[in-house]
């Protein structure tokens, strides 16, 4: 091995050439071609047929934010609609550490011993600096990920409110046309602003621990407000005191609110997740819900103002996309920001300027093979 001449205030020292670096790429790797998009036929057959290879891919395509794969994944969910809606919808949620995943994972095996088929869309919060997310959600649920009824479909929240993934309503009518009849939306439970997943499910289940407040602390939470239903987890050991004492504190919580408009008084039960304990009653609470609320017709009254609701949560989306990938708007965005940020105009002046200057008329051009008014860009 050669060697290397050393400095003279090194003498004595012998420094040996090192070994030449591998590549850092596989030379024996072949590029492997990517597999041709499906076609929208294609896709809903084998969406309805339940291929659940089939239904990722749509699943993949609803989650990009191409234009070109939006417009298709659109037309996939056109044919899939009259096949959807025979579900049940249910959102989990809770605080960090409440057990969400491990009780996924029971309440699934427990769904799937009386049959039919369970798909668990689960939200991983997406980091605001790097904008990646774990998706480490399925790794919880050991038994439930091998079983072949069971899809589960971990998703970033990509930043949308409530924690809800942007597309996961359009993931449930996916997964409703490919056969399953139980579905699962869990939530990164960040507290106020879960009125998204209540807006997309039928029954709404709030996981809590032992511990984490008194009666105060339980009526101050707006998310207490919307569970129809509230379980205290790791109800096992030395803490069954302490969750029957939070049992007795959020029952006598939820005495201080109207009632739901489903006229429903949500129960407070106590379970384990990881020792299987009380799993029995909670879904025994559940179908009593189910019951009480297709009995009164809040079921269905319910679905359509969710209908309702998104019609007007994808416009206002769409209005937000078009508006800040409008070049022209792009380039006004930026000087105003200068002057905000050197006090030479305000900010409700920067942003009326902006505003006046999107919505004036001679933007807007016609499209007739659409029918819709857009800003020129």
């Amino acid at each position: 091995m050669e060697h290397i001449e050393n400095d003279a205030k090194y003498n004595g020292l012998t420094v040996n050439q090192g070994v030449s670096q591998p590549p850092v790429v596989n030379p024996y790797l072949k590029k492997r071609r990517p597999r041709p998009m499906p076609s929208a036929a294609e896709m809903v057959e084998g969406i309805l047929r339940g291929d659940m290879t089939m239904l990722s891919r749509a699943v993949t395509l609803v989650e990009s934010l191409s234009p070109e794969h939006e417009a298709l994944a659109q037309e996939v969910i056109e044919k899939c609609l009259p096949h959807s809606g025979h579900s049940r919808r249910i959102g989990i949620t809770g605080v960090p550490g409440a057990g969400k995943s491990t009780s996924i994972d029971v309440f699934g095996l427990h769904v799937l011993r009386k049959g039919g088929k369970l798909a668990v869309l689960a939200i991983d919060p997406s980091s605001e600096r790097t904008k990646g997310s774990i998706l480490g959600d399925k790794t919880r649920m050991e038994k439930l990920s091998v079983h072949p009824d069971a899809f589960i479909r971990p998703s970033p929240s990509a930043g949308s409110l409530g924690g809800v993934a942007r597309k996961t309503r359009e993931t449930i009518v996916l997964c409703e046309a490919a056969g399953y009849d139980n579905i699962f939306v869990e939530t990164v439970g960040v507290g106020q602003s879960e009125t998204a997943v209540h807006s997309m499910v039928d029954f709404f289940l709030l996981i809590q621990l032992a511990g984490t407040g008194d009666e105060l602390q339980g009526i101050k939470r707006g998310i207490m407000e919307m569970a129809d239903g509230i379980v205290i987890n790791k109800a096992d050991g030395d803490n069954i005191q302490r969750a029957q004492l939070a049992q007795t504190q959020f029952r006598s919580a939820l005495h201080l609110f109207p009632l739901p408009a489903s006229g429903w008084s949500p129960e407070v039960l106590t379970y384990s997740g990881y020792f299987e304990l009380g799993i029995d009653e909670v879904w025994d609470m559940i179908d009593r819900y189910f019951d009480f609320v297709k009995a009164n017709g809040y079921f269905d009254r319910k679905r359509s103002e969710q209908a309702r609701y998104w019609m007007y949560e994808t416009i206002d989306a769409q209005l937000r996309s078009n508006f800040y990938n409008n070049p022209e708007i792009e380039r006004m965005l930026a000087e105003k920001e200068v002057k905000v940020l050197n006090n030479q105009l305000s900010s409700f002046v920067a942003a009326r300027d902006v505003l006046n200057h999107y919505f004036r008329p001679e933007n807007y051009i016609r499209q007739e093979d659409r029918r819709t008014f857009r800003p020129e860009n």
